[in-house]
């Protein structure tokens, strides 16, 4: 990428794990639309299950995800408590026991929960849910907190894949965003994954950390493809102060500049793919080529979710817990984020839903252009259009804005077909953003597009 053409499109745009994106939210849908939604459901319809598990046991300053921090496993019990309460309010409303296919455990770190308690959560969901004998069950795991008898329990409730957190193996890395984690602490919770037959393991990585270099990286991407995992992510690490205040702790001299952060994710994505022979998937994802993601890429049946690159087809995401959100066939909705009120209105009886948005065709139509372009790197706006009933055409305006990106040989347009050039696929984003009914450009909500 040459460094003009990095600081001209570098802007702030959506990641657009969906469409409306979340910043769009709004109180007018809560609790009650959520209901009503969530009775409306074909019970034929298969569900994708996330759950929030809004606990870590200490803060790394690079986090942007909704959690606290807690040395005490009491409040996590109660929440526990309030997230059992919330799947029986879902389950309840629902016109009944309906199919499971995934099922996912994000945070916050689901790995500050006792054994126990994973195995009661996912005993729950089977009771309440029909949960298909194939279903995936992820489960995001911090290598610090997990112990042999997390692992064993996973494997017994059924996990089908573990994705690690690592982001990078550099001591003087791991020191600046205060997580610290040893090379050896990660390579003994894999050998247990191992051990006790969980068969899937995602690893995740991150440039543009503070004292990141370039050859840092390369060596954290080698040593972590040493480990074989099916699938790895390599993020950008998205500076956002001014939403998530302990960022301040990361002092913005110690960042990479724009022009290393560029080479730190042009030159990892060339190690993963090029030497190691991962397929690249969209923009910021890697998977053996027989798995099932890289298959669902050949065949452009991807998807992209509030998790990320999917293969998860639902159209409907149930989100548990605390700023838990999901996706229902006639919008988005979101629950409360701070703890004690997502606690309090389940104990009362109440969804926790605390805003959202209802969509209509339009916004469904451009959502589906905006995933293929994020997925497939390209999209036919006839043939997207038709399947809505409506005419490709009405985008002359969209296609016009892309005009200096083709000019600087980023995207082509031929007609109404849009691809992203090789080039281009680390702008997907801004090639999306033309899209955005509703963005207003350099908006400080959104991270930088790479």
């Amino acid at each position: 990428m040459r460094p003009e053409l990095a600081a001209k499109y570098d802007l702030r745009v959506p990641r657009y794990t969906s469409y409306p994106t979340a910043p769009h939210f709004h109180p007018g849908v809560g609790a009650e639309t959520y209901g009503r939604w969530l009775g409306e459901l074909d019970p034929a319809t298969e569900l994708s299950l996330y759950l929030h598990i809004a606990y870590c046991a200490e803060m790394c300053w690079f986090c942007g995800c909704h959690t606290k921090i807690t040395k005490r496993y009491t409040p996590v019990a109660a929440y526990l408590e309030a997230l059992f309460g919330e799947i029986a309010l879902v389950a309840d409303a629902l016109p009944g026991r309906m199919p499971a296919r995934h099922i996912h455990f994000g945070g916050g770190s689901p790995t500050i929960l006792s054994a126990e308690d994973f195995v009661r959560i996912i005993a729950t969901l089977r009771e309440r849910f029909l949960v298909k004998p194939d279903a995936e069950i992820a489960v995001e795991l911090d290598p610090r907190t997990a112990d042999e008898a997390y692992v064993a329990a996973m494997a017994r409730a059924g996990v089908t894949r573990a994705s690690i957190g690592v982001q990078d193996f550099d001591p003087k890395v791991q020191q600046a965003i205060n997580r610290i984690q040893p090379y050896e602490v990660t390579e003994r919770v894999i050998g247990w994954l191992r051990q006790y037959g969980v068969p899937e393991i995602n690893m995740d990585l991150v440039y543009g950390l503070p004292h990141q270099t370039v050859t840092g990286l390369l060596s954290t991407i080698d040593r972590a493809v040493g480990f074989r995992p099916r699938r790895i992510a390599l993020f950008g690490y998205a500076h956002v102060p001014w939403m998530k205040k302990h960022q301040r702790l990361i002092p913005e001299e110690t960042l990479p500049d724009t022009e290393t952060r560029w080479r730190q994710y042009e030159e990892g994505c060339r190690r993963l793919a090029e030497e190691h022979g991962y397929v690249q998937i969209g923009l910021d994802h890697f998977a053996a080529p027989d798995d099932e993601m890289a298959v669902a890429l050949k065949a452009r049946n991807l998807h992209r979710n509030f998790q990320g690159y999917t293969t998860d087809t639902a159209s409907v995401l149930i989100g548990f817990g605390a700023s838990g959100i999901g996706s229902l066939p006639q919008g988005y909705v979101a629950n409360v984020g701070e703890i004690h009120f997502y606690q309090q209105a389940i104990a009362e009886g109440r969804l926790a839903t605390q805003r959202g948005i209802a969509i209509n065709d339009d916004d469904r139509l451009r959502r589906a252009i905006i995933e293929r372009l994020m997925c497939d790197l390209a999209v036919d706006l006839d043939a997207v259009a038709a399947r809505f009933g409506q005419d490709g055409g009405q985008f002359a305006e969209e296609l016009a804005s892309l005009a200096p990106m083709q000019a600087d040989g980023l995207v082509n347009v031929e007609g109404r077909r849009i691809t992203v050039t090789e080039d281009g696929r680390t702008l997907v984003r801004a090639a999306c953003a033309a899209f955005d009914r509703y963005l207003r450009r350099g908006e400080q909500r959104h991270s930088k597009a790479v």
